[in-house]
């Protein structure tokens, strides 16, 4: 019969835990292939709603930035592939916030019960998350068809953008994860941050719009930089990136991811007897 021998050596926790979330991969896989299920189970029109919600906001968005308020462009890009080049990654980090935020609460019995990685759970909501990006992808392939609007070279540096965005939203969905489980007062909080950091975002306009003497100030909000970053491997030569500012983003995008993984590991212990 085989058996497993396992040796518990002083100063090898932390190693070990990032073992247990490779050996518990399968439950990550499941994690996140229900939670994929579940958010489009008993809709009518399922995942169609991954596309639709991008794209009314966009129009919106399009209206009244492009329109009424006759905000410029960047270059001789199309509004509308203007607004939803910055659609993706916000409505990825926003949903990614919201479904972190409520993982661990909703999954309460299973924390109580066996002993996992519990690191496992907010970053399987956020595939769920990026789920949504993907499909929502379909649109922007559709307005640029509809604009013939051809990118550059540039689009290929896209998935490096998409790392950072996942890194941002995993920073901030640990944060909120850990925070909730300690103070329910977040789930009323998130919502709030969501809504509020739409409208200080430059996602229905360009972030070109802001005075020179205020962009580095400005990118003191991540998502800026993240935003900015699809626009340019997306707009190709139309956009232009604010290197300053561009570099603070990335750096507050760090700082979060690695002080996120820090305090949720640091409270990580006690969520059992919390929740």
């Amino acid at each position: 019969m085989h058996t497993r021998k396992l040796i518990i050596k002083a100063g090898h926790t932390e190693s070990q835990y990032w073992k247990d979330i490779w050996k518990y991969r399968e439950l990550f896989y499941f994690l996140a292939w229900r939670d994929v299920l579940v958010r489009y189970k008993q809709t009518v029109i399922g995942m169609t709603w991954a596309l639709l919600r991008p794209f009314l906001t966009m129009v919106v968005f399009s209206i009244v930035f492009g329109r009424l308020a006759n905000l410029p462009t960047e270059g001789n890009t199309p509004y509308p592939i203007l607004v939803y080049a910055a659609m993706l990654p916000w409505q990825f980090f926003s949903g990614a916030l919201t479904e972190c935020s409520n993982s661990l609460i909703s999954n309460a019995n299973l924390l109580s019960k066996v002993y996992f990685p519990r690191l496992i759970i907010p970053t399987s909501a956020v595939i769920v998350s990026f789920v949504d990006f993907m499909i929502s992808g379909i649109i922007l392939l559709g307005l640029m068809a509809w604009y013939n609007f051809v990118p550059d070279w540039r689009v290929l540096t896209l998935p490096l953008f998409i790392l950072v965005a996942f890194a941002a939203s995993m920073g901030a969905g640990l944060w909120l994860a850990a925070l909730t489980v300690e103070y329910r007062d977040f789930r009323y909080v998130v919502p709030f941050i969501v809504q509020f950091g739409l409208y200080i975002s430059p996602v229905g306009f360009s972030s070109t719009i802001v005075p020179e003497k205020w962009r580095l100030i400005y990118s003191l909000n991540p998502m800026v930089g993240v935003i900015d970053g699809f626009r340019w491997a997306i707009l190709g030569s139309e956009s232009q990136i604010y290197m300053p500012g561009f570099v603070l983003s990335l750096a507050l995008v760090a700082v979060l991811l690695w002080t996120g993984i820090s305090y949720f590991r640091k409270v990580e212990r006690t969520f059992a007897d919390v929740i």
